[in-house]
């Protein structure tokens, strides 16, 4: 079965931060660390800094005197971790505000490329869709952003205890919410995913969902059941979409990927049919492609099928069957 040994350039993939979870329920020693980097985030967007000449974007780390920060409620404050340096990593969210946006922009759509600038930002500094620069950023500031994302995502929509309904404390900065009621504790939310390129001898499945921007297909995906294992996932996942059988399953590399808040597992599995019955609820359109056609979508050269998003582990999955970078292992 085709196995992958390492996957470093899988995007948000990690840069071994120091995630120091032992300075989480410690305030007085987070409010000393010296020198703190601290990113923003509305409604789903990062701040970021535009370079005037080139146009590249990078993540903006404030400082704490920063007075973008001033609008910022404590409670959005997130302890992401340390640098090498010691310097410490933070996340906050702006809430209270309403900027004019223009006319058929959908925030935290794929085609949302509309940029926010606050009054109170750094000059240059404005908000941007994460997927629209994800690829630009180094490991370090992809495992930021990605966690920060997916931490603040969380806390947007578990305000209130599960146990007795009652509203909740955001505590050990970030990483739990307290229930100040019952006492219930509650952790952040990853919700496990499988998403895999099914093969059969030379040609590779790829499937449409609803909603998508048009020509954009990729690798079925679907999230893990509970009592249930990565393969069966998938192998479940392929028929239950598709109507594929399937055999043998193999684990290549996952990927966190904040929206919301998922971990994905990517995996190549083999098929064993390949007569299509789509589950219409679930897939708008699946289809077999061989090699060529495949190589043609990759290449942006396919009439119909536009090549997947960069970053996204369904393109890095097709990439490597392309490059025929899967290695047998007997």
């Amino acid at each position: 079965m085709p196995l992958l040994p390492t996957a470093p350039d899988v995007t948000f993939g990690g840069s071994h931060l120091d995630r120091a979870a032992q300075l989480r329920d410690d305030q007085a020693a987070l409010a000393q660390i010296a020198l703190a980097q601290i990113l923003v985030f509305w409604r789903g967007k990062v701040l970021c800094l535009r370079d005037a000449q080139t146009g590249a974007a990078r993540l903006c780390f404030l400082e704490r005197s920063a007075a973008l920060l001033h609008h910022c409620a404590a409670d959005t404050q997130m302890f992401l971790g340390l640098s090498e340096a010691g310097a410490g990593y933070f996340a906050h969210e702006l809430r209270d505000w309403t900027p004019a946006l223009p006319d058929g922009v959908a925030l935290g759509a794929f085609s949302d490329l509309s940029e926010q600038a606050h009054p109170d930002a750094p000059e240059g500094a404005v908000f941007l869709e994460l997927r629209s620069i994800m690829m630009a950023l180094s490991p370090r500031e992809a495992e930021l952003a990605a966690t920060a994302r997916a931490l603040l995502n969380w806390h947007g929509t578990h305000g209130f205890c599960a146990r007795c309904g009652s509203a909740s404390d955001v505590v050990q900065a970030g990483w739990q919410r307290k229930c100040p009621q019952c006492g219930a504790a509650h952790f952040p939310r990853t919700d496990p995913v499988v998403i895999m390129l099914v093969t059969y001898h030379d040609r590779v499945l790829l499937g449409r969902s609803h909603g998508w921007p048009e020509g954009m297909y990729s690798a079925l995906a679907g999230f893990v059941e509970p009592g249930e294992t990565i393969e069966a996932a998938v192998r479940r996942e392929v028929f239950e979409e598709a109507g594929i059988t399937t055999a043998r399953v193999a684990y290549i590399a996952d990927q966190p990927w904040p929206y919301p808040n998922s971990l994905m597992f990517g995996c190549v599995v083999e098929a064993t049919s390949t007569q299509i019955t789509l589950d219409p609820h679930e897939l708008e359109n699946a289809l077999w492609l061989t090699r060529q056609e495949a190589m043609d979508v990759f290449c942006g050269s396919h009439p119909e099928i536009s090549s997947p998003r960069k970053g996204a582990i369904a393109r890095f999955l097709l990439e490597n069957w392309l490059a025929d970078r899967f290695v047998s292992q007997g």
